[in-house]
């Protein structure tokens, strides 16, 4: 993989990890185009750049974090002890997904554009559902129920091509939350399994497991694409909260069922 490839990788990562567009989907797209035909070399790079994005969170929602930080360490029950607990609980499912079935989850990534296809028109669905949902009242705090619900969406979102943020957010405006809160909430909770795979992925490389599939990338190549999927999602993670909020979901979802049909007739034909 050449830095150019990278970077751009990097900015479809950082642009499609906030938008509810798939982020591994169009990383899986862009992978098989540049040639990246190995499921566990697409997941490596995949989880390399999700950790840039979780870098462009830290900066975004900074002031959310450290408040949650300051209540959670006071050592008392508070909003801010609630919220991380909740976050802990979404962790959940995602952490068994990650710890038990990883090597699934590889074999899935190394099947071509079919099954991407499929989980883009998917996620279409999805935005349409939350979009079309109108319900009277909209809750002020997400409770545990629905956090773990939420967490549930997001270990599903592990397959390729069906939408992290949009899993969770939809899942959340469905369960009638605040979409602001949810957003913020969606962005928050994939922190702890994100930094929990780089963790695991660093132990194996300390240990000289050559096995990884970052042995097989070039330094170079790997920093390029951070840097560009940290900037892009920096600027991708303030613009969604505001749509988010505006409720103009609807028109990822147009996106995600032409780009899914797209890949689907793509993938008769190679």
């Amino acid at each position: 993989m050449s830095w150019i490839e990278a970077v751009i990788l990097g900015i479809i990562q950082g642009l499609t990890e906030f938008l509810p567009v798939s982020s591994s989907g169009h990383l899986t797209i862009a992978g098989t185009l540049f040639g990246m035909k190995s499921g566990e070399e697409i997941l490596a790079f995949t989880t390399l750049l999700h950790v840039a994005t979780v870098c462009s969170t830290i900066v975004v929602l900074w002031g959310e974090i450290k408040d949650l930080f300051k209540g959670f360490f006071a050592f008392r029950r508070n909003e801010e002890t609630l919220t991380v607990a909740k976050l802990l609980l979404s962790a959940l499912p995602v952490g068994i997904i990650g710890l038990f079935f990883k090597d699934q989850v590889e074999a899935v990534f190394g099947q071509g554009l079919f099954i991407v296809g499929c989980m883009l028109l998917l996620t279409a669905v999805l935005l349409m559902v939350s979009y079309f949902t109108k319900p009277n009242v909209r809750k002020e705090q997400i409770s545990f129920r629905d956090a773990l619900i939420i967490g549930v969406a997001q270990a599903c979102a592990v397959m390729p091509g069906l939408s992290r943020s949009g899993t969770t957010i939809a899942t959340g405006i469905v369960l009638g939350n605040k979409k602001e809160r949810v957003a913020k909430f969606s962005f928050l909770m994939v922190l702890i399994p994100v930094l929990g795979e780089a963790l695991l992925d660093a132990l194996k490389l300390l240990k000289g497991d050559e096995a990884s599939a970052y042995a097989t990338m070039s330094p170079v190549a790997m920093w390029c694409g951070f840097a560009a999927a940290f900037v892009a999602g920096a600027v991708a993670c303030k613009w969604m909260i505001g749509i988010v909020k505006r409720g103009k979901l609807i028109y990822f979802a147009y996106y995600c069922m032409a780009i899914g049909t797209l890949a689907i007739i793509y993938s008769f034909f190679n």
